[in-house]
């Protein structure tokens, strides 16, 4: 049976759209419009996922995560909201919803965000999400140092382009070493936002601020003598990175509120897709911060580097998508293989599984076809993982008086991020607050358009 998400959502287009949008990626979906709708929905059967509208026409978030707690116990709870509401939102978060979305927001990212969430948190090695770990030699000497670091307890920083697999990697390390009895937890700091981190990583007591009417455990302490990977951990803001940087120096950590010290007994994990060293030039990274995590560092290579892997990964895909979907499993022609295999994969294996779950989802017989995993093969229109189309294969004329409307809008994208590194002197975080991005996404359009550093 494919994972339930119940969609509270009253917006007469929003609503519609979203639920339209979570069918199409495999998922049963209940949607409501009211809390009184929902409450008859969680009565009935227990989601999988929520996804919820902050305000309601008859109540709250806050009633409708009472209710989700008191009937199903925990459930992973996503909050939207506008931005006048982000107080309520970190409110809920810190009540036990796992995030909240501030509108508008990236649908892409979203359904990204709800895959990773049902995903489960661990396999055995020869499976899952690992069996493809080393079957091409650009990951196998990758495995087999994965395999040596995992009972040594050194710092290991994962770099390589987004969607390469790094939280896999990471797993790999932790099951590799511990069997996957001992606790791993992932945050990404990239997506948590400045007032919950410091509660997220360490901890709360009792009225350590407004609203925190409990003591809260962070991850610092819940991973035990796991493992916690810090994603993106460029993205972190220069307080938390002395705090980090206390616990990998001295092995202690302090809830916020508290009095005393606790020791960190797990192991650290860094991962990030944007030069650290170059992050240390900008003032946005701390240098001994650093030193401190990439004391043994390895490259992620992206997927193109590894072509014997992805016919593996797209048949396990396909096949896992059928089953969460509830949908007989349909064979992937040769033909798709060989498109996939001639494809560059910008958005690696993200991508990948994005693509073959819709081909799982919308192929209109048995067998996947290349157009079902590329449509761009037949249309002539190629789309990037984030939904946003690209330059047409093969490209046009440059002089060509009406170029595309993908062309246009990549000219036009190009030149204002060019002009604004000129405005900003080269510096990333102070072109990416002039581009309203965050660095990453400004660090991904720059290699996505050529665009050096002056």
């Amino acid at each position: 049976m494919p994972d339930m998400i119940l969609l509270v959502e009253d917006d007469e287009i929003l609503g519609p759209s979203l639920r339209q949008r979570l069918v199409l990626d495999g998922f049963s979906v209940e949607h409501a419009t009211t809390l009184a709708g929902a409450r008859d929905m969680l009565a009935k059967r227990a989601p999988s996922f929520v996804l919820s509208d902050i305000r309601l026409p008859d109540g709250s978030g806050a009633d409708l995560l009472a209710e989700i707690i008191a009937q199903h116990g925990s459930v992973p709870t996503i909050f939207m909201t506008a931005y006048g509401s982000l107080d309520q939102a970190v409110d809920l978060v810190r009540a036990g919803a796992r995030d909240y979305l501030a509108k508008p927001f990236d649908l892409d990212e979203l359904v990204a965000r709800i895959k990773d969430m049902l995903t489960p948190a661990d396999a055995p090695l020869g499976e899952g999400p690992f069996a493809t770990l080393g079957l091409s030699p650009a990951t196998q000497a990758l495995r087999g140092t994965l395999d040596r670091l995992a009972g040594v307890d050194l710092p290991v920083l994962l770099i390589g382009e987004t969607g390469t697999g790094k939280e896999v990697a990471a797993r790999y390390l932790h099951a590799a070493g511990s069997g996957g009895e001992r606790p791993f937890e992932a945050v990404n700091c990239g997506q948590i936002s400045s007032e919950l981190a410091d509660s997220t990583l360490f901890g709360h007591e009792r009225g350590a601020f407004t609203g925190a009417h409990d003591r809260r455990i962070g991850v610092m302490e819940s991973v035990a003598d796991g493992t916690l990977l810090l994603d993106e951990i460029g993205e972190t803001r220069h307080d938390l990175q002395l705090k980090l940087l206390r616990v990998l120096q001295e092995r202690r950590f302090r809830r916020l509120g508290g009095s005393s010290d606790l020791e960190f007994r797990g192991r650290i994990v860094c991962a990030t897709n944007i030069d650290l060293a170059e992050a240390v030039s900008d003032g946005t990274f701390r240098e001994d911060l650093l030193f401190r995590i990439n004391v043994v560092t390895l490259r992620l290579p992206p997927l193109r580097e590894r072509p014997e892997e992805i016919a593996p990964l797209l048949k396990t895909f396909a096949a896992s998508a059928a089953t969460r979907m509830g949908v007989t499993a349909k064979e992937v022609s040769q033909a798709a293989l060989d498109a996939a295999r001639a494809h560059d994969w910008p958005g690696n294996i993200r991508e990948l599984r994005n693509r073959v779950e819709r081909a799982v989802a919308l192929a209109s017989g048995p067998v996947i076809a290349p157009q079902d995993l590329l449509p761009e093969v037949s249309t002539g229109s190629a789309v990037s993982p984030g939904g946003a189309a690209r330059a047409p294969h093969p490209a046009r004329d440059p002089d060509d008086p009406f170029p595309s409307l993908a062309e246009v809008r990549d000219r036009a994208e190009r030149a204002h991020i060019v002009r604004a590194l000129e405005a900003s002197d080269g510096r990333l975080q102070d072109a990416a607050e002039l581009l309203c991005v965050s660095r990453t996404t400004l660090w991904e359009r720059m290699r996505r358009h050529g665009i050096e550093r002056g």
